[in-house]
């Protein structure tokens, strides 16, 4: 049978369509060299981004250029619900993403936000690097996700206002913003508050024409998107920590050769390390520049908020949905909730 030029790329074409829809190997990964995507939506100047950035240069240097990544944050490559299906179908190769994003795909996610656990930072790291973060990345991994040892901070939350918030009784009635999380808005309601979810860039509007009367969140966002200029008060409530955690896609991972593997896990989690000390002093600093800016700062009392809590059956109502196992996994780590 004789076969023409035109049929002869036709059929090539065929070929390589069904080749890239049965997963086959990139060229690049032919070659012995992996190109990947790694998404964030964090700004350029924020400290994952900057780490990620170092980890990158001394993955390509420690593999011989073997492994090259690419960082792209401010969530250019989508939502952060985009780029989560996105790790998952292969779409893109790496993701960090917020606890209380991925408990979308994993409720487990964010077992490490009920409200009031967390005194400080020695407290959080001693959790999530043991057995409880253990936990939490055994259900992560459950959804084919593969996922770094160590979780990347996003900071403690906190309270803005018009007034001082120094007991319960002051968020009574209040209206106040919170993100679409179901965490979240059950713990502000059991405290009193009219839970408002809005999204966030919608917030600094909102507070300026008062249809909310306050909102939450960790200082690096209370600074950069300028709440300061809307909102007086800032109450260091500390009532949820969130991290990010660092995904992959599973498939790009099996590709990788165990030691060039070995070498990105090694520097991915060296990242988290880093950052987790610049984001500790950055909650320092940033409270002195605030405050420079107008903000006044006060340090409520955690005790009476727990005690609310727990009379509201909110630690109650969250064991009930996280499960018997989870929540033991819990007060293992930060003592007896219910």
């Amino acid at each position: 049978m004789t076969i023409t030029r035109r049929k002869f790329m036709q059929t090539s074409a065929a070929v390589a369509t069904l080749g890239a829809i049965a997963g086959a190997p990139s060229l690049a990964h032919a070659q012995g060299t992996f190109n990947y995507k790694v998404g964030t939506n964090v700004q350029a100047s924020h400290s994952i981004y900057l780490r990620l950035t170092e980890a990158a240069e001394a993955i390509k240097k420690d593999t011989g250029g073997k492994v090259n990544i690419r960082i792209f944050p401010n969530g250019q490559l989508g939502s952060d619900t985009d780029m989560l299906g996105q790790v998952r179908s292969g779409g893109m190769d790496f993701l960090t993403v917020p606890g209380v994003v991925l408990a979308n795909l994993v409720p487990m996610a964010s077992l490490n936000s009920v409200g009031f656990i967390f005194p400080d930072y020695p407290s959080v790291w001693k959790a999530m690097d043991g057995n409880l973060g253990n936990y939490m990345r055994t259900h992560i991994a459950k959804t084919g996700l593969v996922v770094t040892d160590k979780i990347f901070d996003n900071g403690f939350r906190h309270i803005t206002a018009q007034k001082p918030i120094n007991v319960p009784a002051d968020l009574a009635g209040m209206k106040i913003r919170v993100p679409v999380s179901p965490l979240l808005l059950s713990l502000f309601k059991s405290l009193g508050a009219a839970s408002t979810p809005i999204n966030f860039n919608e917030l600094y509007s909102a507070l300026q024409t008062k249809v909310v009367e306050g909102q939450e969140n960790p200082l690096t966002l209370i600074n950069n998107s300028k709440l300061y200029e809307v909102q007086k008060n800032c109450a260091m409530t500390g009532h949820t920590w969130d991290g990010y955690w660092m995904v992959a896609n599973k498939r790009s991972m099996e590709a990788l050769p165990a030691p060039l593997r070995a070498i990105v896990m090694k520097h991915l989690d060296a990242a988290a390390m880093a950052q987790r000390g610049d984001s500790e002093k950055l909650a320092v600093s940033l409270q002195t520049d605030l405050a420079a800016k107008g903000m006044v700062f006060n340090r409520p009392d955690p005790k009476p908020f727990r005690q609310a809590l727990q009379q509201a059956k909110f630690y109650q109502e969250w064991k009930t949905k996280f499960g018997d196992e989870a929540w033991a996994q819990l007060e293992g780590a930060v003592g007896k909730l219910v």
